[in-house]
């Protein structure tokens, strides 16, 4: 037989066998589970991995996903329940665990993310709406530390937080999972990826967050406005308890010094009288007539030591 022949029976005789497989049978992977329709209408199910037959034009193969699906959804507007307005971005994950109810409902993921967008938007808005802020911000009642504080939230008493942030999402996934459920489709988790004020209470919220760090560098400065005061008190307690205790030991010394010096004054008044009468007049001329003018009378007994007879006298008695 002509080789060439040969070469074309097995080439036709593959392309059958592959245009029979094909009609015959599909292949479902670990990934996926197949609806088997006959004219529309539901025949069976296959989630198990492997080979699988079928009637060719009589039944249609229909693949889902069986792995883990994600949703994310766009942050969307809305109020708490002290009427706060913040945007709240959210995002799951899914999957199909009826893939029979998925076909009938709504057949596509694309159909299935629409849907889980109304579905799980709908618990959010409840689960927000019915909280307060700080109960959807943060999980527990510990202290914050300074650097996240915020005034909006401060002011608040941390102690009435009586169901948190992750109570609130565990709600949130077991109101969506009941309206998933109709659709054939398992919520495996709803989280909550981040919250932020609307633009117009951004703003006002800012303000607050300025006006709370004005006050507490207000503060901060009349505490330190107190601790000067304190220090300037003592500093000048210390200072005029310095210059006292220093103004006793000076009078005190003045004192005996003065006494010494009357002593002094008294032994040498006693040793000669008329002599220290004398130098005392003299020091008193040239501190009271130093630079003056006074009239005075020639009797006068202040000027007596100024007679010629008087001061010569003295000074033969001082020789």
């Amino acid at each position: 037989m002509n080789p060439t022949k040969i070469a074309n029976y097995i080439l036709w005789g593959f392309i059958a066998l592959f245009v029979a497989f094909n009609l015959f049978c599909y292949t479902v992977k670990e990934t996926e589970q197949a609806v088997i329709t006959q004219f529309g209408q539901y025949k069976r199910v296959e989630q198990d991995a492997g080979l699988k037959f079928k009637i060719p034009f009589v039944e249609k193969v229909n693949m889902f996903e069986k792995r883990l699906l994600e949703w994310d959804g766009t942050p969307t507007q809305m109020p708490t329940v002290e009427k706060r307005y913040i945007n709240v971005d959210t995002f799951g994950r899914w999957r199909i665990v009826d893939p029979l109810e998925f076909m009938k409902t709504l057949r596509t993921e694309t159909a299935a993310q629409s849907r889980l967008d109304d579905i799980i938007n709908s618990a959010v808005r409840n689960r927000i709406s019915s909280n307060q802020l700080i109960e959807a911000v943060r999980n527990s009642n510990r202290e914050m530390s300074m650097m996240v504080e915020v005034k909006d939230i401060r002011e608040q008493d941390v102690t009435s937080i009586s169901m948190g942030r992750n109570a609130i999402e565990d709600k949130i996934l077991k109101e969506a999972k009941v309206s998933a459920k109709d659709f054939g489709i398992e919520l495996v988790d709803v989280l909550i990826k981040r919250i932020n004020y609307t633009e117009q209470v951004r703003e006002k919220v800012y303000e607050r967050m300025v006006e709370e760090r004005l006050r507490v560098a207000a503060e901060y400065r009349s505490e330190g406005e107190g601790e000067k005061m304190n220090i300037q008190g003592k500093i000048e307690n210390d200072t005029n308890r310095i210059i006292s205790e220093a103004y006793r030991e000076s009078q005190q010394i003045r004192g005996s010094a003065d006494s010494e010096a009357v002593n002094i004054y008294a032994e040498a008044y006693g040793l000669d009288p008329d002599f220290f009468a004398f130098y005392k007049t003299l020091e008193s001329y040239k501190d009271n007539l130093k630079g003056a003018n006074a009239v005075l009378s020639t009797d006068s007994e202040y000027l007596k030591y100024l007679s010629s007879s008087t001061g010569k006298q003295m000074q033969e008695t001082a020789e």
